[in-house]
């Protein structure tokens, strides 16, 4: 009887250690989904922001309609990427990336055409409008630096050894970082072209 024990014992302490890098994987990666979440959640309020933009920019009476149009497909584009958070991979995070990339551009050209129109300009709900959507801009690079800041540790506790033996046996992948658009380290080419 003595001799199980000891087989016995090893054989609860490693399903307790078991168990207990399967726990924390689970909370780190809950943990860095509820965030990726929240990058979700700033971009929503931007395109919800850039809606009603774009019915306050309409009532300028001659504004250029191609773009607004512009924007709204844009809009439309970003807001059709959906990511499965609890299974994000490189690919759809660039899926996603150029999607709402596109939406930043084409809204930079809303508001670089917007200078042409000085009653829009001083319209107060614009002014209002412009400014909560260079808030939400903020808001959503927070959003993305603290997505990967949630993914670090989770990627670190699924990699490292002995702990991989677990995390892979029980289907734990390391997930993807929010990385920039390819050329963004570049500095954009500012162009005011007003003859059009």
């Amino acid at each position: 009887m003595k001799k199980w024990i000891i087989p016995v014992a090893v054989i609860v302490l490693i399903a307790l250690w078991s168990m207990s890098v399967n726990n924390t994987a689970v909370s780190l990666k809950e943990s860095a989904t509820k965030t990726w979440g929240d990058v979700e959640s700033s971009y929503q309020r931007r395109s919800d922001l850039i809606g009603n933009l774009v019915n306050t920019v309409k009532g300028a009476a001659d504004f250029e309609k191609s773009t607004l149009e512009a924007v709204i497909n844009a809009r439309s584009k970003a807001t059709a990427v959906n990511i499965d958070p609890s299974n994000i991979t490189p690919e759809q995070l660039e899926q996603f990336n150029k999607a709402q990339s596109g939406m930043s551009s084409a809204l930079s050209r809303l508001l670089v055409t917007v200078e042409r129109y000085p009653e829009l300009k001083a319209n107060q709900n614009f002014l209002e409008l412009q400014s909560q959507l260079e808030g939400t801009e903020n808001r959503i690079n927070v959003a993305r630096d603290r997505f990967n800041e949630k993914v670090e540790p989770y990627n670190k506790h699924v990699k490292t050894l002995p702990n991989k033996l677990v995390t892979g046996f029980m289907g734990f992948d390391q997930m993807a970082y929010f990385k920039s658009e390819a050329g963004a380290e570049n500095a954009p080419e500012v162009e005011f072209d007003f003859s059009n």
